[in-house]
């Protein structure tokens, strides 16, 4: 453990950059073996936005590393964040607490936050409404977000108190378990659901992508599942009733276009029209 941490803690950016293109081809060829849902797409004109997306993400998150690695070095020089004022323990739970802790912090709740404040919902919008959800989805974040995103993961670091191997540790990981959690893989159904009893597996995150409320605001987890089950944001849906985008934005060739995905979070607010039945 003390290896991997030590390793997480000076991660080349070219490492971090490889985790992401090894982890979409993973999932990319896994998709294409065993789909969820049979798309009538083309596949490679469907990436091209979402792709475009990621790598404004890549170039936003990278020269903000710095905040990250000044924030870490503070808070283990201060004795400061939660991890810093619990008894001592075993390295693994450290470890597994902090990356607990920075999902929370980190993904959860910025994620709750986005679906409840008009403003970020716009901004978040471009998530949503991607109407193909695949591996490729998973990064689709307009890059306000990925700024918004960015801040909480700051704010976790000052609460936890997390050194800099423990966060990019939780950023590794996080940004697998978000392409796994997109991919439009069929898992079997009960492997999918056991799955879910401790990290986000496929079918539960679909269910957030589902068009119509009250799913859209439901199951807002990252890596692990238990932070819905906690606060009461988990929700089942058969995957075969899922239909993905948002209802109110329904125009699939607009929420295709890079310039349109960029204007989005500025356009009119519009409130759900209904909700699915339960």
């Amino acid at each position: 453990m003390e290896t991997i941490l030590n390793y997480f803690e000076t991660i080349p950016p070219l490492h971090r950059g490889l985790i992401i293109v090894a982890g979409l081809t993973f999932f990319w060829i896994l998709e294409g073996a065993m789909p969820l849902f049979h798309f009538k797409y083309k596949k490679w004109k469907h990436a091209v936005p979402n792709i475009f997306f990621t790598i404004t993400t890549v170039l936003v998150n990278l020269p903000m590393a710095f905040l990250l690695l000044m924030s870490a070095d503070w808070v283990m020089a201060h004795n400061f964040g939660i991890l810093n004022w619990l008894p001592e323990m075993p390295l693994w739970l450290y470890v597994l607490l902090g990356v607990l802790l920075m999902d929370f912090f980190g993904a959860y709740l910025p994620h709750l936050i986005e679906h409840k404040v008009k403003p970020l919902w716009m901004v978040h919008l471009v998530h949503h409404s991607d109407h193909k959800v695949d591996a490729t989805t998973a990064n689709r974040h307009h890059p306000l977000e990925s700024i918004i995103r960015y801040s909480f993961t700051l704010i976790g670091v000052f609460a936890i108190g997390a050194p800099i191997g423990i966060v990019m540790l939780y950023q590794s990981i996080s940004i697998v378990a978000t392409q796994f959690s997109h991919s439009n893989i069929g898992l079997p159904k009960n492997v999918d659901k056991w799955i879910s009893y401790v990290l986000v597996s496929p079918n539960m995150h679909k269910v957030h992508h589902h068009y119509t409320l009250p799913y859209t605001d439901s199951n807002y987890g990252n890596i692990f599942s238990i932070w819905d089950r906690l606060f009461g944001t988990y929700m089942e849906l058969d995957a075969e009733k899922i239909v993905y985008g948002v209802d109110v934005f329904p125009d699939e060739k607009e929420n295709s276009n890079i310039i349109n995905l960029l204007l989005q979070p500025f356009q009119k607010y519009k409130k759900p029209t209904h909700k699915a039945n339960q």
